[in-house]
């Protein structure tokens, strides 16, 4: 197939939209499609991909590579790209990573439009149940896909805390709960350590809470890592807590922590649930008892992540969100809306 993703953000950015729209495009063009991509993001040098990416194209550019492509990628939904798809009826298929509102629920024009184009598109995708369940129509699901090179089991570990806390320090991500939650476990007679991995505008308020809460000797603040090294910090830690107010779409983080051998608990709330599925605690979100207890219960488990291979409870849960499978799973997506252009497929024609 020729296909043509779009994605309003893409390397050489980094982020979760960047990280999703980059590997299906390298897994399409592994699987011996011809792929290209359409993009708002400037690069910062050549491009040394497996793929072409356009930056910035104008309208009669856009319209060039519509025509090209069997079928159409929007790795979430950009009015900036999606018009003149609608308008030349090209086969589409959005992803939608995100909700369809504003942080306090409520919708922008922008939102209204948005909303609005979902009909018109061949096909709807959303990343989690919760996501797809916030959308008008008919909406499929597909969940975002982790980094498995880099995230798995460590072969050389070097102890480190007892619960590993990833991701910005800004309000929403509950960063702060977590702490109040640490000193409700040490009121307890529990004394875990903790490490944060993240920067952000809250971090010198957590370093005094930690202080004022006569922790800062069990908290390290270890800043932003990636790669390797984030694989191999979280591989030292026992648990990962995700405690997030706001209601994340999915939560790839929970993925990759259950990759390097770690249980998790993670706040109730939007996709967490469907990341997490049976291999930890969700704790009611906002409330910090109910973390201090599904933390108090996971440490008492008395185990850490093994540097040998995953428990086969969590192979098995992780299996669907490996990039290949993910890709997979797209391309069949793909496949059957190209069909339902031209049902005259290659196997079908007459000689």
């Amino acid at each position: 197939m020729n296909i043509l993703l779009t994605s309003h953000a893409f390397l050489p950015q980094l982020g979760g939209i960047e990280f999703v729209s980059a590997t299906l495009a390298r897994e399409f063009a592994a699987a011996g499609h011809h792929v290209r991509v359409i993009t708002h993001t400037p690069a910062d040098g050549k491009d040394a991909l497996p793929y072409e990416v356009f930056r910035r194209p104008s309208a009669r550019q856009m319209a060039r590579l519509l025509q090209w492509c069997d079928v159409h990628l929007q790795s979430n939904i950009s009015l900036r790209y999606l018009w003149l798809a609608l308008l030349m009826r090209t086969p589409s298929l959005v992803t939608y990573h995100t909700w369809l509102q504003r942080p306090d629920g409520k919708l922008a024009w922008q939102d209204r439009v948005k909303r609005l184009a979902t009909r018109w598109v061949t096909r709807n995708l959303a990343v989690s149940d919760a996501v797809a369940a916030s959308l008008p129509g008919r909406v499929g699901v597909i969940h975002n896909p982790y980094d498995d090179q880099t995230f798995k089991p460590q072969q050389h570990r070097a102890p480190s805390a007892d619960l590993v806390f990833l991701g910005r320090l800004v309000n929403d991500k509950g960063a702060d709960m977590l702490i109040d939650a640490l000193a409700v476990l040490r009121s307890r007679g529990v004394n875990a350590t903790l490490s944060i991995v993240g920067s952000g505008p809250e971090e010198a308020s957590l370093r005094d809470q930690a202080k004022r809460l006569g922790l800062a000797e069990s908290i390290a603040f270890l800043g932003k890592r990636s790669g390797p090294a984030l694989a191999r910090t979280l591989a030292a830690h026992r648990v990962l807590v995700v405690p997030s107010r706001w209601q994340e779409p999915f939560g790839v983080v929970v993925l990759e922590g259950l990759a390097c051998g770690l249980r998790v608990v993670a706040s109730g709330v939007g996709g967490l649930p469907e990341a997490v599925g049976t291999c930890g605690q969700l704790f009611r979100p906002g409330r910090i008892e109910s973390l201090a207890d599904m933390l108090e219960k996971e440490l008492q488990r008395g185990t850490g992540p093994s540097a040998e291979a995953l428990d086969p409870s969590v192979e098995a849960h992780l299996k669907p969100y490996r990039a290949r499978s993910v890709a997979a799973e797209y391309l069949a997506h793909l496949d059957a809306i190209r069909k339902r252009r031209n049902p005259m497929t290659p196997a079908a024609k007459r000689p």
